[in-house]
């Protein structure tokens, strides 16, 4: 008869699990002590049942035989993790040095392209090489112009609406000023001069006397009246 393949899953039925629990404990102890007599191994075993009872198996035969595999255990797990810790540390640091060769690498060619661009350093390129660089000066270039271009249209833009605020502004202001009956001052007035002593252009035409200049005895004015 072939038996069954087991469901690896927690048996429901109580009595069930704990039948199995004593079977498979009594098999994992005698493959223990099976493994520790024909290979020569120091095998430690600690089980708990589920209500807390604890089975243990020890191949020293010496007392606290258990203890003692437990502590070189735990000696063997602490070498492990500081060897493991400086191993990785190790691997770390190469790492960084990789990465330092490789920033390093970058940072050269780096440096050398802009040498190159900037004309130096031209004697190494070969006829492809200078075609490439120069294509990339032209693309440079266009780059800059139209960086340049819209900047400066911005700029003018900006030109324009300071002119459109500052011409409503203007016009603001005279529209102000005309609403305000403001004539230019008198003479008198601009110089602080009273109106009595103020010489009007009537007077001073009333005052120019046209003369004549003649040389000689005077002569004689005839009456305008005849005698009867």
């Amino acid at each position: 008869m072939v038996r069954g393949k087991t469901q690896m899953k927690r048996i429901e039925n109580a009595a069930s699990r704990q039948v199995t629990f004593s079977k498979r404990r009594s098999g994992l102890l005698k493959k223990a002590f099976e493994l520790s007599v024909l290979c020569d191994a120091e095998v430690a075993l600690i089980i708990f049942s589920n209500r807390g009872k604890l089975f243990e198996f020890s191949s020293c035969s010496r007392c606290f035989s258990l203890n003692k595999t437990i502590d070189r255990f735990q000696k063997r797990a602490k070498d492990q993790g500081l060897s493991g810790k400086a191993a990785r540390d190790h691997d770390h640091m190469e790492l960084a040095n990789e990465d330092t060769s490789s920033m390093a690498m970058r940072i050269e060619l780096i440096e050398s392209s802009k040498r190159k661009l900037l004309g130096d350093g031209l004697e190494s390129c070969s006829i492809d090489e200078l075609h490439q660089l120069e294509k990339d000066l032209e693309r440079s270039l266009a780059k800059i112009r139209d960086q340049k271009n819209l900047m400066l249209r911005e700029q003018i833009q900006q030109l324009k609406e300071k002119e459109i605020s500052l011409l409503e502004e203007n016009a603001e202001l005279m529209e102000k000023c005309g609403m305000q009956q403001i004539g230019p001052p008198s003479n008198g007035e601009q110089y602080g001069v009273e109106d009595d002593d103020v010489e009007t252009e009537s007077d001073s035409q009333n005052m120019e006397v046209e003369t004549e200049l003649f040389i000689g005895p005077p002569k004689r004015q005839r009456s305008a009246k005849k005698i009867p």
